[in-house]
């Protein structure tokens, strides 16, 4: 039980941050557009990328450097291209919805906004990979740590997914929106430079 508390807080203190991920889930949460399966696929993600750290993928990482380049580029790129879309949203209000100020979310693009926001973010892997998984490996029973720190993840997106609807009623206003989008855009812009200064 203290190895999976330890992982739990270990987890909280990697995932609880300003980010490019949690700032899209907090967006599509304020939304309240298809947060259900954006939550669960950050969470299965996180618990996917923490067992493959567990399971020595983080030894794997740190002797092909060229496979981080290669994600720290598409990740950078994407986010770039996110932000961009976001800025615009923030400067062209016309184009959102006029009564809810709000633009539509399809499905499929908030899925695949989720599984590129996780996937190609090098610092995800730098942080659940190869971090966690040499710090478990400092406890008796690693794969507890990996489950407090799983549970964490779960925790923390269903709770920013869920919780940011309570920011809804902040929102009412269209320049209240503008100003939401232009947030994501400088996260998602700054994060990517973070990414390629390294």
């Amino acid at each position: 039980m203290i190895t999976a508390t330890a992982g739990l807080f270990f987890g909280l203190s990697l995932v609880v941050v300003i980010g490019a991920q949690n700032t899209y889930v907090l967006r599509v949460g304020v939304l309240q557009q298809h947060v259900l399966p954006v939550v669960l696929i950050c969470t299965v993600s996180d618990a996917v990328l923490i067992a493959a750290g567990v399971g020595g993928a983080g030894v794997a990482l740190d002797s092909r450097p060229w496979l981080l380049r290669v994600v720290r580029w598409a990740g950078a790129a994407f986010l770039i291209a996110y932000g961009v879309r976001a800025g615009r949203r923030a400067l062209h209000p016309a184009r959102v919805d006029s009564e809810s100020g709000r633009a539509a979310l399809t499905l499929p693009a908030a899925i695949a906004s989720a599984v590129a926001l996780t996937w190609l973010n090098p610092g995800v892997y730098l942080d659940t990979v190869v971090l966690l998984g040499s710090v478990a490996h400092n406890h008796a029973q690693p794969w507890l740590f990996a489950a407090g720190a799983a549970v964490a993840s779960l925790l923390w997106f269903f709770a920013l997914g869920y919780g940011a609807r309570l920011a809804h009623p902040l929102l009412a206003s269209r320049r209240a929106w503008q100003a939401l989008d232009a947030f994501v855009a400088l996260v998602m812009v700054t994060t990517a430079v973070r990414v390629l200064a390294g």
